[in-house]
């Protein structure tokens, strides 16, 4: 007789404007009295003080520094005090050093994310310096998010446009997924395909006239957490991580200061729904509307560039099987790139 699958969820998720200022009360609610608080320099000038007035939990602050590597994260996290929680409010780079040194301690992790740029904040990996390298290093699912609508509204505009560009290549992914499985390389788990999709196609009937309205916020960082969650459900990053996300790693390895995750995610995502034949018009219309492309103008992406990276994907990850490991789909790649009429306006 076969169980059913056990996987951990968060228990704690708001998504709501204001909901920062009753952190204390929901701490007290699941049972925590000794928090530590991480905040990168711009979230400790502008927030820590206010947490420190709580009236149920003790909350410790500290300001961490960046370039922090795997191995300080780990000397710090047990030089700690005794905690029954650590809460991190910031960017990715804060939500990862959170999210590693609950790890470490084997303490509940609340991931609290002042932007919607990807979907780090409600992933069980991060993104670490291991031996001078930035590196995947597995971690553990928060065990609540908190994201207040007010804090990302106040994010640059770019921010939001990675996370939907983080958040649209779930739909290559799962492609790329399936064209695995059916060449006997991989095995789609159904429920956490189901969980990814489903996470794109409702953000996708989302109004996209107004980036800092509320309800796209809120519907960009539901979507972005249950990405999040599929990837617990699969054991790996395939629900939401395929071909494009090859891309995007081959371009940090070459050059000396890479865009955004999500930026180049999504301009990958573009190139890869259309040699995949699949959803590429609707890819194109929520790229148009949400001034994606524009801003990809503005940042003078060299096409060279991405024509080395989608040669260099394939060796990024060489156990994996995407449209990109096959030589036929890799050229039609390299020719969509030189023919498409976007790409040629927006590329320089």
């Amino acid at each position: 007789m076969h169980a059913l699958t056990n996987i951990p969820i968060p228990s704690i998720l708001e998504i709501r404007s204001g909901i920062r200022h009753q952190l204390d009360s929901i701490l007290h609610k699941h049972g925590f009295h000794h928090a530590l608080f991480l905040f990168d320099a711009f979230t400790y000038d502008a927030y820590a003080e206010s947490f420190q007035k709580s009236k149920h939990v003790t909350i410790n602050v500290q300001k961490m520094e960046p370039g922090q590597t795997i191995q300080d994260l780990i000397a710090f996290a047990f030089t700690l005090d005794s905690y029954d929680v650590v809460v991190a409010m910031g960017g990715g780079q804060i939500i990862d050093y959170g999210k590693y040194i609950a790890f470490s301690r084997k303490l509940p992790f609340i991931s609290m994310p002042t932007s919607a740029s990807n979907d780090g904040f409600a992933s069980s990996n991060c993104s670490l310096i291991v031996n001078q390298k930035k590196a995947t290093v597995p971690a553990q699912v928060p065990f609540g998010i908190i994201a207040d609508l007010e804090v990302i509204q106040q994010a640059p505009s770019h921010f939001l446009l990675a996370g939907v560009g983080d958040l649209m290549s779930n739909i290559t992914a799962l492609y790329d997924w399936e064209f695995e499985e059916r060449h006997g390389k991989g095995h789609v788990n159904a429920f956490a395909a189901m969980l990814s999709k489903k996470a794109v196609n409702s953000f996708i009937r989302t109004p996209m006239t107004d980036l800092q309205n509320p309800i796209f916020i809120k519907e960009l960082v539901s979507s972005l957490t249950m990405g999040g969650v599929a990837t617990v459900i699969s054991g790996n990053s395939a629900p939401i991580s395929g071909s494009e996300h090859l891309i995007s790693h081959a371009l940090d390895k070459q050059l000396s200061k890479p865009y955004m995750h999500g930026i180049q995610v999504g301009l990958a995502t573009y190139i890869m729904a259309n040699v995949q034949n699949h959803r590429a018009l609707r890819m194109k219309k929520v790229f148009e509307r949400t001034g994606f492309f524009h801003y990809v103008k503005e940042e003078k992406i060299q096409k060279s560039s991405l024509a080395e990276a989608i040669l260099f994907a394939p060796s990024v990850k060489p156990s994996r099987y995407t449209y990109l490991h096959d030589q036929t789909f890799q050229q039609k790649a390299l020719s969509f790139l030189e023919s498409d009429h976007t790409l040629q306006d927006v590329l320089v």
